[in-house]
């Protein structure tokens, strides 16, 4: 099989009529192009120039396979300018939303990883407690924890499941011990708040009838995080966050009937734009790995 990039040394070597005017037009020195040339020759099995004192003239081979290469020559332009065209499509800004907790704990080593990758995307990452109308053009892909996401035009996948249950840090268990049961846990202090994890973190104590044991509550996530790596009490937290937190140690099992998982949404309109499938399908195999580990 002959090397394809010969190709271009026997098109401009026939337009130009000599290896010295090639090797100009090529900016590469004339021995170069000449052993292109017999490279070619040899893996084709083709005499495919006239060696003559005045210069390269085409055998009536090469004048029969010219057509066929600037097929070539002329489908890689296309190549070219497509893949061209589909990178600046594949640039420009896209725009993620997720709840605080998610935005502060495992997404930023994620979009480390995808400005890396592809450095033409820029990420805004809005971590409002609201969540975005991505039918509205709020944002163009959301990473949502619920049982079912809801919204006109909504497509996306169920990432990982991801159940809330209680956790408090290591050096609180060393000092307090880890408590395993409803009984247990109303002896112990929890920190509330936290935005907008505190919703379903509300509704969870108030099915326990916990509600009265929050001692403080917090304004943000990261005001709840801090709290509870402090070791001054209990929290509510995602599984899917809370587990991977090297600080933070699992009180009891999540509820059984807990179908909470966490998704990666974006609007039927633009799962198809090219930037925002490429962040889409970045997004999707890193948190599946993260859920996997």
């Amino acid at each position: 099989m002959f090397d394809w990039n010969d190709l271009r040394y026997f098109l401009c070597v026939a337009e130009c009529g000599s290896t010295l005017a090639a090797a100009q037009a090529l900016r590469v020195s004339q021995t170069t192009v000449a052993r292109r040339i017999a490279a070619l020759e040899a893996a084709t099995g083709l005499a495919l120039f006239e060696r003559r004192q005045a210069g390269y003239a085409l055998t009536p081979v090469g004048e029969a396979m010219l057509a066929s290469a600037m097929a070539v020559r002329d489908a890689a332009d296309r190549f070219d300018a497509a893949a061209g065209a589909r990178s600046r499509d594949a640039g420009g800004t896209v725009s993620v939303t997720a709840m605080e907790i998610f935005a502060i704990t495992v997404l930023p080593p994620i979009l480390r990883d995808l400005r890396a990758a592809h450095p033409e995307i820029h990420i805004h990452l809005d971590s409002s407690d609201e969540p975005r109308d991505l039918a509205a053009g709020a944002a163009d892909i959301a990473i949502r924890s619920s049982k079912q996401p809801a919204g006109a035009g909504l497509v996306g996948r169920r990432i990982a499941d991801n159940p809330w249950t209680v956790y408090c840090s290591r050096d609180y268990a060393e000092l307090h011990g880890i408590p395993h049961g409803r009984e247990e846990l109303a002896a112990h202090p929890f920190i509330g708040g936290g935005g907008s994890v505190w919703e379903p973190y509300q509704a969870w104590l108030r099915q326990y009838g916990f509600e009265e044991s929050v001692v403080m509550q917090y304004g943000s996530a990261a005001g709840l995080l801090a709290g509870v790596r402090s070791g001054m009490g209990l929290t509510i937290l995602p599984a899917f966050l809370a587990d991977r937190e090297p600080d933070l140690v699992r009180c009891i099992p999540p509820k059984t009937d807990d179908t909470t998982g966490l998704w990666l949404l974006t609007h039927e309109r633009l799962r198809h734009v090219p930037r925002v499938r490429t962040v889409l399908d970045f997004l999707a195999r890193a948190l599946t790995r993260l859920g996997r580990d």
